[in-house]
């Protein structure tokens, strides 16, 4: 998936980015890159570990994981005193939010080698999994409850996955395998055969879409979150926002050379086939790792800030997914909409769970240092 050319084209809204293309690739930016110091502060209110926000919220976050060793073990939940989940709201364990945040601050980086790059990320490159009517998030314990999904990442993952089992079942599709998260869209479908088009290649950046890293945090373990519309059912035409697009390393019509009769779909010449990007929040809370409508604990940043609300920025988690199909006239649809068939109900679903220490290193080493990081860490 390194040598190909993507699109930007955000699902869910995060304001205007600028586009850069990288060797082949195209990278949101926020803005021109600023180097930051490495051994940066991280003030009480930035971190959620202490004090209150100045809209009077409290600032206390936490995390279901250990701060300090790195076996998969070090994902495991801290619950013997999390809090209990209230109304679809699930709170964070203070204890063990503190715990990471000072681990992380204890951190020392890496040494840079030289020749990284300056773009802020790193990111864990999938395949698929399995797929399931099944979703943790949504319909938790309720098997079949949902439409059909495409799993990558954690394979062990089904309606009644917790925190806990992405710890114990730490089997993956992903690099790193130290990723042990969950990572779901709705399934897509060819309108001609009904037949599904499973993703041939899922990639997850961690990245800032922020110019300054200034109070960069890494993410918390068991935090839900999801991107998109599943309900939304509006026409996605040429140039629309939110639709298919096509990409391949090189030149050509990212709209396609023609489009399905219904109009929503491109058809892609050459060697380009079916992408689509999306993109998530880089706020949090620093209260709750999910909400009732598994959105409103987690927002969008502006002006290169975090909202009062959600002081806490975390990496931006953007998926870059890649379909193995070109387009046809009959088109395509997604489990989510089948009699729309358009794209504008694409959304997708994280559930992280990272070995924290690994969590922690990438965030500092790649996002606060504002470096170039693969799946193995600083790029090569």
């Amino acid at each position: 998936m390194a040598k190909r050319l993507t699109r930007g084209l955000l699902a869910g809204g995060a304001g205007v980015l600028a586009l850069a293309v990288v060797a082949g690739a195209v990278y949101f930016r926020a803005g021109d890159d600023a180097a930051v110091p490495a051994a940066e502060p991280v003030s009480a209110l930035q971190s959620g570990v202490s004090g209150s926000s100045s809209d009077g919220s409290a600032g206390l976050g936490g995390t279901s994981a250990s701060a300090s060793a790195s076996s998969p073990a070090s994902a495991s939940p801290s619950s013997a005193k999390a809090p209990a989940a209230v109304g679809g709201w699930v709170p964070v364990d203070p204890a063990a939010w503190k715990a990471q945040v000072d681990a992380y601050a204890a951190l020392s980086p890496d040494p840079v080698p030289a020749g990284v790059g300056n773009l802020a990320e790193f990111r864990a490159d999938c395949q698929y999994s399995h797929s399931a009517a099944d979703d943790p998030i949504v319909f938790p314990g309720l098997p079949g409850a949902s439409h059909m999904h495409s799993f990558v990442g954690n394979k062990a993952t089904n309606a009644a996955t917790t925190p806990s089992d992405l710890t114990k079942f730490t089997a993956t599709t992903c690099k790193p395998v130290l990723d042990h998260s969950a990572y779901w869209v709705p399934t897509l479908y060819d309108a001609a055969t009904n037949q599904p088009v499973e993703t041939t290649g899922f990639r997850v950046y961690y990245r800032t879409r922020m110019n300054t890293s200034t109070g960069q945090l890494p993410m918390p373990n068991g935090l839900r979150m999801i991107a998109g519309d599943a309900k939304k059912s509006v026409p996605t035409p040429r140039g629309s926002q939110g639709q298919f697009y096509c990409a391949f390393y090189g030149p050509g019509d990212l709209d396609g050379i023609a489009r399905s009769t219904n109009g929503n779909w491109p058809i892609c010449g050459g060697d380009a086939t079916l992408h689509f990007m999306l993109a998530f929040p880089d706020c949090w809370d620093g209260k709750n790792l999910d909400s009732p409508n598994h959105k409103d604990h987690v927002a969008f940043g502006a002006n290169n800030t975090c909202p009062k609300t959600h002081p806490v920025k975390i990496p931006a988690v953007t998926f870059d997914i890649q379909y193995g199909a070109k387009g046809t006239t009959a088109g395509y649809y997604l489990s989510s909409d089948k009699q729309g068939a358009s794209a504008s109900s694409m959304h997708g679903d994280a559930f992280i769970m990272w070995d924290q220490t690994t969590m922690n290193k990438r965030t500092k080493n790649c996002l606060l240092q504002r470096r170039t990081c693969d799946d193995n860490g600083y790029q090569q």
